[in-house]
């Protein structure tokens, strides 16, 4: 046991800082994304019962918005994210910060987040109409759709980044979903008790409440989240000298292409509602009294416990059936679990039946979350191979794109209001049962419209969980395949980097070591492992025959991955020989010889003559659709420079952005020192100069992101106006570089000589 101790100290000392061999993660940077990943849960806890949705009660039950405006403000709110999230996904791709593509918005972006959702709860709701208590909150929301949402996505999409390993990726999802559980399962427990001694009433939806403790779990949440912008390091897979120069509605149709992209999309939307039956133990216990605020606090943390066992155990469940097939079985098991709570809320005593429907919720929990514990490292996969397909890493745009599900949200949305109402849960009904009908959902006090409109939310679960596992029978991006383009992107950005000089030696030998690899087995077959060794070793109960069985049986697994991988290297390392290949070669030749001053008169591929070609086979297609997408390249690049560049096309000059970048950062600096020097200074005639200092530096900042964005926007229009010579160029570049092949493996050979 004391060695065991010892080894596992010794571990984390020797990784703490640096990450094993084959990982990307250190365990420091895992720690950090972890605890801070609970400090934003903290913040998610709160902020997503201000964010409008049908059924939110904290906007319905204890402000008191009926389901019908409700309804109808939600409906703004989504029109009004639309301009924002093309923001957001435009930021994200465009962004230019040492710290990296995500790690700057966890702070910028946290700070306008928590001052937001603070203030939130300090409105005066209950002196308002419903015509202001509307629009208070939706004047929230809007701002909590930029802030908020940028601040979460940042989160949750910055573990695409840490590791572009698809194992390790679903290892550190893992881990950090137990540290993230603890932030609900923490509030969950806290807020029944809490609420208690706060109004002396069992019920939770009372403002008061919320504006006691919302704001410390919003601050100290932020606080926690700050670990993960100080301690860790992005590490995309791309050349060091690779530039991104894409524009946007250009990356809006390349991700559109992506179909891994439009199955988990349309999972979501197809299962949106699956969660009707979500405020269920809530109302049994605010509206039933079937359980005491101690019971209910016991109830909030078995059922948040849920979240626990999947988290500890799907590493282990990922490697023995593989992500797909882990959606798959776990939506399965969910249709089952919401279909036994029919009969039990249907025909059980509402004051009796809150610990049977708490089992049901338990194990819906534990499958529910295994999907959840993936989501993160199937948006990094599907990403990987955005990028492989593409040459691209746009994630922002895969933001932009999922404006199209807000789209099918928003008209999908009117579901679960129309449910509330035809059963029951409405004005008229409340007037029946003798309230005044301010707040509809009184009529959750009387059993029987209790019993009747539950029973057809968990209906209406059961169906949004069975159309939600129907897209992940076509989801075939196995672990293997997403290592394998990984490992060509490796190639691509090592070549890239030789032939730019800025390749390592380390990189070097990587380079060489996966292609020699590939040739080794690329001319394999792969034999399908058989267990049947393993069960004839333990039949003997030879000790020796079981381990060398069970050796030979992960050899064999490993082996075929190694085939499957080759195929992908050799495939992009041969791809000039291609037929297919050498055609568009022979374009990139026409175009690059007639240089950017030809560009507007040469044209190697017409619409027409591209939408007339064959599409029989898969080769077909897919230079078929190449084509037709270099037609409208050429196209768009004609009209460009007839409309803007009347003199004729030239190149830009990009060194510009150096000088203004390089001013931009001494500017900040000094705004930053002056500052400093401001709350220090006591003498009221240098307070006042150091004032004036500070804003005429900020008026200089002003002048120096006017001027970038002004070069910004000229270079969009120059690389969207040449983007067929560009792409030409890129094109033979790349088969220049991988013609020198030999000439890095002699440099490899000359390296490991000495």
């Amino acid at each position: 046991m004391n060695n065991k101790i010892a080894s596992g100290v010794n571990y984390c000392k020797q990784y703490w800082k640096n990450p094993p061999s084959g990982r990307y993660m250190s365990l420091k940077e895992i720690a950090s994304l972890s605890v801070g990943g609970m400090g934003v849960k903290f913040v998610v806890y709160c902020v997503q019962n201000m964010i409008l949705y049908i059924g939110n009660t904290l906007i319905g039950n204890t402000i008191g918005i009926s389901p019908k405006p409700m309804y109808a403000i939600y409906l703004i709110s989504v029109l009004a994210s639309f301009p924002l999230t093309a923001l957001r996904a435009n930021i994200i791709d465009s962004t230019r910060n040492k710290k990296g593509k995500y790690r700057p918005f966890i702070m910028s972006m946290g700070i306008p987040t928590a001052i937001i959702s603070v203030a939130f709860t300090w409105m005066p709701y209950d002196n308002m109409s419903m015509l202001w208590k509307c629009v208070t909150v939706l004047l929230f929301n809007i701002a909590l759709q930029f802030f908020y949402n940028f601040f979460f996505d940042s989160y949750e999409s910055i573990i695409n980044v840490l590791s572009p390993n698809t194992i390790e990726r679903s290892d550190v999802c893992s881990i950090k979903s137990v540290t993230d559980s603890f932030a609900p399962t923490i509030a969950g427990i806290a807020l029944p008790l809490l609420a208690r001694l706060i109004t002396g009433e069992n019920t939770l939806f009372d403002m008061r409440i919320y504006r006691v403790t919302y704001p410390p779990m919003i601050i100290i949440g932020f606080l926690f989240s700050m670990l993960i912008y100080f301690n860790t390091e992005e590490k995309i897979v791309q050349a060091k000298t690779h530039t991104v120069h894409m524009k946007f509605t250009d990356a809006l149709r390349a991700v559109a292409k992506n179909k891994y992209f439009w199955i988990l999309s349309l999972a979501g939307w197809l299962g949106f509602l699956e969660g009707s039956f979500g405020n269920i133990l809530g109302w049994l216990y605010n509206y039933q009294e079937a359980c005491s605020p101690g019971q209910f606090s016991l109830i909030t943390a078995i059922s948040g416990n849920a979240s626990l066992w999947p988290m500890l155990f799907a590493p282990f469940i990922i490697r023995l059936i593989g992500k797909r097939n882990m959606l798959v079985y776990s939506n399965l098991l969910n249709i089952v679990f919401i279909l036994a709570m029919f009969p039990i809320i249907r025909f059980g005593d509402p004051h009796r039946i809150i610990w049977l429907l708490l089992g049901c919720i338990f194990i819906n929990g534990m499958a529910t979350t295994l999907g959840h514990i993936l989501n993160p490292s199937l948006n990094g996969d599907i990403r990987d191979y955005q990028q492989y397909i593409t040459g691209e890493r746009i994630d922002g745009m895969f933001v932009a794109v999922g404006l199209i599900g807000s789209v099918v949200t928003m008209v999908t949305s009117f579901v679960l209001p129309a449910i509330y109402e035809e059963t029951g849960l409405n004005k008229e009904v409340a007037l029946s049962l003798g309230y005044d009908g301010s707040n509809v959902y009184d009529v959750l006090y009387n059993a029987e419209y209790f019993q009747s409109i539950c029973g057809v939310l968990v209906l209406a679960s059961a169906v949004g969980a069975a159309l939600n596992v129907i897209p992940f029978f076509f989801y075939d991006l196995t672990e293997i395949k997403q290592k394998a383009m990984v490992t060509v992107l490796k190639i691509r950005a090592l070549f890239e980097d030789y032939g730019n000089n800025a390749l390592s030696d380390g990189a070097l030998i990587e380079a060489i070591n996966i292609i020699e690899e590939a040739k080794e087995f690329v001319n394999l077959t792969p034999v399908k492992p058989s267990k049947a060794e393993i069960k004839r070793a333990k039949r003997s109960k030879d000790k020796k025959a079981i381990a060398d069985a069970r050796a030979e049986y992960k050899s064999q697994k490993s082996k075929n991955e190694k085939i499957e991988i080759a195929t992908y290297v050799i495939k992009e390392i041969e791809k000039f020989s291609t037929p297919q290949v050498k055609r568009q070669v022979k374009r990139a030749e026409l175009i690059v010889s007639a240089g950017l001053s030809g560009l507007a008169e040469i044209s190697t591929v017409t619409l027409a003559g591209a939408k007339a070609l064959p599409a029989s086979t898969k080769e077909e297609k897919e230079e078929k659709s190449l084509l037709i997408a270099a037609a409208k390249a050429e196209a768009a690049s004609k009209a460009l420079i007839k409309k803007h560049y009347p003199e004729g096309l030239k190149e830009f000059d990009t060194t510009v952005f150096e000088a203004l970048f390089e001013r931009e950062d001494a500017l900040n600096a000094d705004l930053k020192k002056l500052y400093i020097r401001f709350n220090e200074e006591t003498d009221k005639e240098n307070k006042a100069q150091l004032k004036a200092e500070i804003k005429k530096t900020k008026l200089c900042i002003k002048d120096v992101k006017r001027q970038i964005k002004t070069a910004s926007s000229e270079k969009s229009l120059y690389f969207r106006a040449a983007k067929p010579y560009l792409d030409a160029e890129k094109l033979l570049i790349q088969q220049k570089n991988y013609q020198r092949y030999e000439e890095i493996k002699a440099r490899y050979l000359e390296i490991s000589a000495t």
